[in-house]
C-alpha cells in the first residue's frame, strides 16, 4: 500500500550551478489517492521519505502512461503539457509532514497553503527560511543573486532592460496561485504561502505574509503578519498591524476572530476573539494595562491585555481625559458592506 502526505509535479528555475531557486506546482495534491501515489512511486522507483526527483522526458512519458492506467486523466494531461517545458521539471513526494529540507519541498508546502489545501499553522514550515535562497525576482523570472550582474549586462547589450522587482526569499503569490473569489489591489503585497479565504479583499496597503491570512470574507487594509489568521467577516483598517511570530510575538499565535474590527493605524499583540473592536490608533500588546469597565462605565478592576486574550465581544479604547486604555463589552456588531466586498 502506497501512502503519501503530499505530492507535486512542477516546473522550476535553477541557477548556473544547477541549484533550485523556485518551483511552480500547477496542481499540488494533499493526501493523494492510493492509485495516484502508486503511479508516481512505482514509475520513479521511490523507496520512501521526502524527496524531490528531477524528471527527464522519458520519465514524464512514463508517468503519463502510469497515470492514464491509474484512471487520473487530469494529471496525465499535465504530464503531457509539461513534456515540452524548456525549464527543468521535478516531482516532489512527501511521505510525511517533516521540516522542509529542499527548495522544491518548501515551495510545495507554500503552494498547499495558497491553494487552500491547508490552513495557516496546519503544515510544518520549521526551518523554511534557512532552506529558501534569496532571489532576484525580475521580469525574466527568478535569478540567483550571484548570476544577476551577468544577466543585467547581457540584457543591456541586447538593448533590453532587466527589471528587478524585489530581492526576497518569497515571491508574490499571484505569480503562482490566484485563489477563487478574491480581490488583490497590489499583488506584490501578498506572498506565496498566504491563505486567502473566499470573499477576501486586499486593498492597496494591505499585506499578507506566508503561513497567514484570512479564513473567509474579510476586508484587509492593514498588515497580516506571518502566522496570523483573520476570521470570517472581520475588517483590518488602513495602516493597522497584527504582531506575528517573526516580529516580536515570540511563540504567541495571534489571531483575529469573526466579525472583528481593528481600526486604522491600530494593532494587536494578543489574540482577539469574535466581535472585538480596537479603536483607531490604539495598539494593544500583551503587557498593556487595561481598566475594565462595567455597563455604567465604572472601573471594576485593572488587568493586563494578555488576561483577555481570545475573549469575545470586547471594545478596546482610550480614555480621552486620562489617556488610559479601557476595555468594555462591545454591544455593536460589525458587518461588512456586501456590495463593496463582492468579488464576483
Amino acid at each position: 500500500m502506497t501512502k503519501l502526505y503530499s505530492l507535486g509535479l512542477g516546473v522550476g528555475t535553477q541557477n548556473s550551478n544547477g541549484e533550485w531557486l523556485e518551483v511552480f506546482y500547477p496542481q499540488p495534491i494533499l493526501n493523494p489517492a492510493e492509485n495516484v501515489a502508486t503511479a508516481f512511486t512505482s514509475t520513479l522507483g521511490y523507496k520512501g521519505g521526502n524527496h524531490a526527483i528531477s524528471l527527464t522526458v522519458e520519465k514524464v512519458d512514463a508517468l503519463a502512461k502510469a497515470l492514464t492506467a491509474a484512471g487520473d486523466s487530469e494529471l496525465a494531461d499535465l504530464c503531457r503539457t509539461l513534456r515540452s517545458s524548456m525549464r527543468p521539471l521535478v516531482v516532489t513526494l512527501l511521505e510525511s509532514d517533516e521540516n522542509p529540507s529542499s527548495v522544491p519541498e518548501g515551495y510545495l508546502k507554500l503552494h498547499l497553503l495558497s491553494h487552500r489545501l491547508v490552513k495557516p499553522h496546519g503544515i510544518n514550515l520549521t526551518g523554511l527560511f534557512g532552506v529558501l535562497p534569496n532571489v532576484a525576482w525580475t521580469n525574466e523570472g527568478a535569478i540567483d543573486i550571484n548570476d544577476l550582474p551577468a544577466r543585467q549586462l547581457k540584457a543591456r547589450i541586447e538593448g533590453k532592460l532587466l527589471s528587478v522587482d524585489c530581492i526576497d526569499k518569497f515571491p508574490k503569490m499571484a505569480n503562482y496561485v490566484v485563489p477563487t473569489g478574491v480581490r488583490i489591489a497590489h499583488t506584490a503585497r501578498v506572498r506565496l504561502g498566504a491563505h486567502l479565504g473566499e470573499g477576501t479583499t486586499i486593498m492597496h496597503e494591505g499585506f499578507v505574509n506566508f503561513n497567514a491570512g484570512t479564513l473567509g470574507t474579510s476586508m484587509i487594509e492593514g498588515r497580516i503578519s506571518s502566522g496570523v489568521t483573520v476570521g470570517e467577516g472581520s475588517d483590518l483598517g488602513g495602516g493597522c498591524s497584527t504582531m506575528g511570530t517573526l516580529s516580536g510575538g515570540g511563540n504567541i499565535v495571534i489571531s483575529v476572530g469573526k466579525e472583528s474590527l481593528i481600526g486604522a493605524n491600530a494593532g494587536t499583540g494578543i489574540p482577539l476573539g469574535d466581535r472585538c473592536i480596537i479603536e483607531s490608533g490604539l495598539y494593544i500588546t500583551a503587557g498593556t494595562k487595561l481598566a475594565l469597565l462595567d455597563d455604567k462605565n465604572a472601573v471594576v478592576e485593572h488587568v493586563k491585555a494578555r488576561d483577555l486574550a481570545g475573549k469575545s465581544d470586547l471594545l478596546f479604547r482610550r480614555n480621552s481625559l486620562t489617556g488610559g486604555v479601557e476595555c468594555k463589552t462591545n454591544k455593536s456588531a460589525i458587518a461588512l458592506n456586501e456590495e463593496l466586498h463582492a468579488n464576483n
